[in-house]
């Protein structure tokens, strides 16, 4: 038995499965012949914690992050990137390691730092850069380095109006990282072999309004109109070629951790809770300013609010944070105003953008770590999170970390094709967390009974 899983992070089944399907043919057979569907994203949609809530069948409250940044204490600036070390529970390759199963890794998000594995492993793009250590065992390195002829882990400064420059290397990062795993897969003892490509989020975020007509920014006849179908023809060519060297009785798994959709604008939130009489700075400044940069006056501050694809609300609550203003006991009074109020938020022309707000403890079975007070999506992801202050507006149609046409959307995208069994079509009801759990099944190993997926037949 040998299984192989290709991630596409952010692939997104209105390009796959409807608009470009017919122009796909590797990924069309492999639905032909299997089963594939929808694939219901974690809460956040967002790569950390996505990929681990897949691998490990464990929702982000469980896992104890909640995003690429998570509080590591109530202080004001206490932030932690959430990398490999941040994760605490068994993800599929650990339990398969330990029977016994040797594994293949390719840049599969928070494996870095890399830790030990009964098999090859090649870190994600949290690596800081190729002069790091980012393989295991270490000797790996060097010929990662001389198979790939300079191996990439991720597309530097991709929110850039230097577009030719990002769609050079994105396309350069992927063929670099499909002849590394042709040759593991050749070369290597393997029974889980596994694969994460970030150029499809990469190439959505850059190039997404030039493609698709329902951006409010798409021109007709742009230059860069067919970047990203041209990529997607790529990456199908690339992962025919990965099919064509492994057995033909390969349990195949092409999964994405989320998908995508035209970003209509952003929602300045701390902006709003200023407004509001929420956020409270010393000076306010006369330029956009990242919210960690400019000095907040704690004694007047109920709440502030982190940017991003979603927003992660924090409040100032007394006995909790260090100058804490909220009184334990209107804590939840507070809570039930800022997501009236956030629900309340209209766009320019008073239409209610429909945005939806979540308290952790209702979503996650546990709440480990330091969750926020509330997720909070703008327009249920149509508007992103614009955390910078001094923006003089609540809206802005520009985004404080670089141009960024797309926003995450719930679902990603899941096709299997397993041997013996014929093609049943799509499927309803999928989940991120059924993967691992049916993973371990097509290998006969026990499900352990704290995964919250099912076994998909």
């Amino acid at each position: 038995m040998k299984v192989l899983v290709l991630g596409l992070d952010c692939a997104t089944p209105q390009l796959v499965f409807d608009r470009w399907r017919q122009d796909l043919p590797t990924l069309s057979g492999l639905m032909d012949q299997g089963i594939y569907g929808k694939l219901e994203s974690s809460n956040p949609p967002i790569t950390v914690p996505a990929w681990s809530c897949m691998m490990s069948s464990k929702d982000p409250g469980q896992l104890g992050f909640y995003g690429f940044r998570n509080r590591k204490d109530h202080s004001y600036d206490g932030l932690f990137f959430a990398n490999s070390s941040s994760v605490k529970e068994d993800r599929v390759w650990d339990i398969l390691g330990r029977a016994g199963k040797k594994v293949i890794l390719v840049g599969i998000p928070q494996t870095y730092p890399p830790r030990p594995v009964n098999g090859d492993l090649i870190t994600c793009f949290l690596t800081p850069d190729t002069r790091s250590q980012y393989t295991y065992p270490p000797a790996l390195k060097a010929e990662v380095e001389r198979i790939a002829e300079g191996y990439i882990l991720d597309v530097d400064d991709f929110r850039t109006e230097d577009k030719q420059r990002i769609l050079d290397t994105i396309h350069s990062m992927t063929v670099k990282r499909f002849r590394v795993m042709r040759h593991l897969l050749a070369n290597r003892d393997w029974d889980f072999a596994m694969m994460v490509e970030m150029g499809i989020d990469r190439i959505h975020h850059g190039f997404w309004k030039y493609m698709d007509p329902g951006h409010p920014k798409y021109e007709a006849g742009n230059p860069w109109e067919n970047s990203i179908h041209d990529y997607y023809k790529v990456v199908d060519q690339e992962i025919a070629r990965v099919l064509a060297g492994v057995p033909s009785d390969t349990v195949v798994y092409v999964v994405s951790d989320h998908g995508a959709r035209s970003m209509l604008g952003g929602i300045c939130v701390n902006e709003w809770l200023m407004q509001k009489g929420y956020l409270t700075l010393k000076e306010v400044p006369t330029s956009p300013t990242p919210i960690g940069k400019v000095e907040i006056d704690w004694s007047k501050t109920m709440a502030w609010g982190e940017g991003g694809y979603y927003s992660r609300i924090f409040m100032n609550v007394q006995g909790r944070e260090p100058q804490g203003m909220i009184p334990a006991a209107d804590y939840e009074k507070v809570r039930s105003e800022l997501i009236a109020g956030l629900q309340g938020i209209a766009d320019e022309k008073g239409r209610n953008i429909g945005t939806v707000v979540h308290r952790p403890e209702e979503i996650y079975r546990k709440c480990n770590g330091v969750p926020p007070d509330l997720l909070t999506y703008f327009g249920n992801l149509d508007w992103r999170s614009v955390g910078s202050v001094g923006m003089g507006s609540i809206w802005t149609y520009e985004n404080d970390t670089g141009p960024d046409d797309a926003n995450h959307d719930w679902h990603g995208i899941f096709i299997r094709r397993s041997p013996g069994r014929s093609g049943r079509g799509e499927v309803q009801g999928l989940r991120l967390f059924d993967i691992a759990p049916t993973i371990l099944q097509d290998f006969g190993l026990p499900i352990p009974g704290d995964m919250i997926g099912k076994i998909i037949a």
